[in-house]
């Protein structure tokens, strides 16, 4: 594979990036039938155009190599009714029949057309190829081209020189190349239906990885298998990407601090939503293998939620100022306590609260350097954790008490107020009556 991608923008507006793949040649006197066809089969798999070069014409034993190669095609339709490859070119080098059929696509068309023409004069095998390509591939195209010349061909020191190429060879070039790679000609990969991104791509990968670990070559069904493996995964990520960008819109790191509960419905919204967008894209595998994955999606978004609160609870000023303001308030308590302990003369109890007076002091004075230098973090978590514990256990319910009572008396004085007033104005609505009765 070529070491850089190429970006090209598509007359329709979008961003493609094209990659430039070679294998090694098939049939060669090192290489058995199957490292061919699963070379072939892997190559076919992950490109979106694959060009078949042959010497000199199309052979019948070429299309029988095809339907080799193209196994893994046969178990995908079983499958699914989308044909699994998208388009097939060949590209027949050397072409020395110009007068039957010319140079370039309409000759190569032509002669094509003859090849995979099915009669029902062929023998039922030779039928069985030629419908078994076309079930495979969304489209198939024929070029032919010249031969390049007898310097090119017999001369050992060739260097690519284009003065010593035939201009026949040069023309047809010039028509070849944008036909592959022209930015409106280009055919952006697609794996059961879906546009295959540059991460999507690098999942498939990683799963075809997996199964050429081994000391065996695999069986076009274990590529099938990897393929669905591969599909599934694209699909996770691009769900939890949506997930990942809408929440950002809601509780980003640009975003102020937001209701708790309001956060948590903003969440159902988008999880929903990733979860409707993984359902309906299409996958392999079945029904039963894609719950497997769906139910990786349900995970991973719900560790993505939490770090989401994390953050947002992070935005809290008070929040944040939980640990000084405890440790403040704490300090004061004891300051106070040992003031009182000293003056009833409990020295013993004076000197435990000023001793722990101290600990809470540098506790907070640390508690600020850790904040400000961002070093140490473990031991700031430990002091928070104390902070909490100090909080949940003794001044959070003595706080809560307190203001339970405030409320209480509040609402005492309150109603008794209202009372007071109540009667006061029927007082005042009863006298002028009983003046008159008199």
């Amino acid at each position: 594979m070529w070491s850089e991608a190429f970006l090209v923008d598509t007359p329709s507006g979008e961003k493609v990036a094209v990659l430039l793949m070679d294998t090694q040649g098939a049939f060669d006197s090192q290489s058995t039938v199957k490292d061919c066809a699963t070379v072939f089969a892997l190559s076919t798999m992950t490109s979106s155009v694959q060009v078949f070069n042959l010497s000199q014409n199309i052979q019948e034993d070429d299309l029988q190599h095809l339907q080799l190669f193209t196994e893994y095609g046969r178990l995908a339709l079983e499958s699914n009714d989308s044909k699994p490859f998208q388009t097939l070119q060949f590209l027949v080098r050397d072409w020395c029949y110009p007068y039957e059929a010319g140079y370039g696509l309409e000759g190569g068309n032509k002669i094509l057309d003859r090849r995979l023409q099915v009669s029902d004069k062929q023998h039922p095998e030779l039928q069985q190829v030629r419908q078994h390509i076309n079930s495979c591939f969304s489209k198939i195209s024929c070029f032919l081209m010249p031969h390049p010349g007898l310097m090119v061909a017999t001369n050992p020191h060739f260097d690519g020189r284009l003065s010593d190429i035939e201009h026949e060879f040069k023309e047809q070039l010039k028509v070849l190349i944008p036909l592959l790679l022209a930015p409106s000609n280009l055919v952006i990969k697609e794996i059961n239906g879906n546009k295959v991104s540059c991460r999507d791509l690098l999942e498939y990968f990683k799963a075809y990885m997996k199964i050429y670990q081994g000391d065996e070559l695999p069986e076009p069904k274990s590529m099938l298998q990897a393929t669905a493996e591969a599909n599934n995964l694209a699909a996770v990520a691009g769900s939890k990407d949506m997930y990942s960008r809408d929440m950002e819109q809601v509780c980003g790191g640009d975003k102020p601090y937001i209701e708790p509960a309001q956060l948590e419905r903003e969440h159902e919204r988008c999880f929903n939503e990733v979860l409707n967008l993984f359902r309906k894209t299409k996958k392999m595998g079945g029904a039963e293998f894609c719950q497997v994955y769906e139910d990786q999606l349900c995970t991973e978004v719900l560790e993505t939620y939490e770090n989401f609160q994390k953050h947002n609870e992070s935005k809290n000023i008070f929040a944040a100022a939980r640990s000084p303001a405890v440790f403040f308030a704490f300090v004061i308590i004891l300051y106070l306590l040992s003031g009182i302990f000293a003056f009833i003369g409990l020295m013993s109890m004076a000197n435990v609260c000023n001793l722990l007076m101290g600990i809470s002091l540098l506790m907070l004075v640390t508690w600020t350097y850790i904040r400000y230098s961002g070093t140490h973090r473990e031991i700031g978590q430990v002091i928070d954790s104390i902070a909490d514990f100090i909080w949940e256990k003794a001044m959070g319910p003595i706080y809560i008490f307190v203001l339970q009572l405030s409320v209480q008396k509040a609402i005492e004085s309150q109603t008794m107020s209202s009372t007071g007033d109540r009667k006061s104005s029927i007082t005042s609505l009863s006298r002028p009556e009983t003046r008159k009765l008199k």
